[in-house]
């Protein structure tokens, strides 16, 4: 490696803070005349980084500036070359980011389609059957509600069966008092005294989605 001579440049440096030689900047920074000599021939990588932040700070500059600016050819070209790879393994890792997200934005969809069709088959009765059955009964205000009711009852059911969801209990039954299932609409009851269901909670396996409401079984 030829000989290399920074001096200039460190002159040009220490002239800008006020220091008017080598000497004085080797007693400002508190380090030895070697090390400025070092410095000068751009042996930056063979100066210690305690005697390099005391330098940086006396001339103003910060550490990275003063290390490209006195670093040796053949230093700034290795250390160039990592900081390309870098530079080029960030843009691959968003590449692959990127393609990542779209894979699993593109599964979810897939995924809600197949969920959407899988419910609408179990509804297919209901989807076909009940709009013409709610327009006969309006058409016919004698027809007995009653005889709709399975229309959606029965789509209902298979439904809830095929994501594994059961009710607690049926509307109208009366069953002991369970704080942890059981939601009191008004009033106070203790645990274990029965009570009338208002409106079905429902479970899956053992999750809790809805607690059942119930009131208060008024006296006879």
């Amino acid at each position: 490696m030829p000989n290399l001579d920074f001096t200039q440049k460190l002159q040009d440096l220490t002239q800008k803070v006020g220091i008017t030689s080598f000497k004085a900047l080797s007693k400002t920074a508190g380090i030895s005349e070697r090390q400025i000599l070092r410095l000068r021939r751009g042996e930056v990588e063979q100066i210690r980084m305690e005697v390099l932040l005391k330098l940086a700070s006396v001339l103003q500059i910060s550490l990275n500036e003063l290390v490209t600016t006195f670093a040796s050819l053949e230093l700034s070209q290795a250390e160039e070359v990592p900081t390309q790879q870098m530079l080029q393994e960030i843009a691959d890792l968003k590449t692959e980011y990127q393609r990542s997200q779209l894979q699993i934005a593109q599964q979810r969809e897939l995924l809600l389609q197949e969920f959407q069709q899988s419910s609408l088959q179990l509804l297919e009765s209901l989807l076909l059957q009940f709009p013409a059955a709610a327009q006969k009964a309006r058409e016919n205000p004698q027809l007995e509600a009653v005889k709709i009711l399975p229309l959606v009852e029965n789509p209902l059911k298979k439904l809830l069966q095929a994501w594994g969801i059961e009710a607690i209990a049926p509307v109208g039954a009366e069953v002991p008092y369970d704080p942890q299932i059981h939601q009191l609409m008004t009033g106070m009851v203790q645990p274990g005294e029965l009570v009338k269901v208002r409106y079905s909670g429902y479970l899956q396996g053992d999750k809790l989605l809805y607690r059942a409401k119930v009131s208060l079984i008024e006296p006879a």
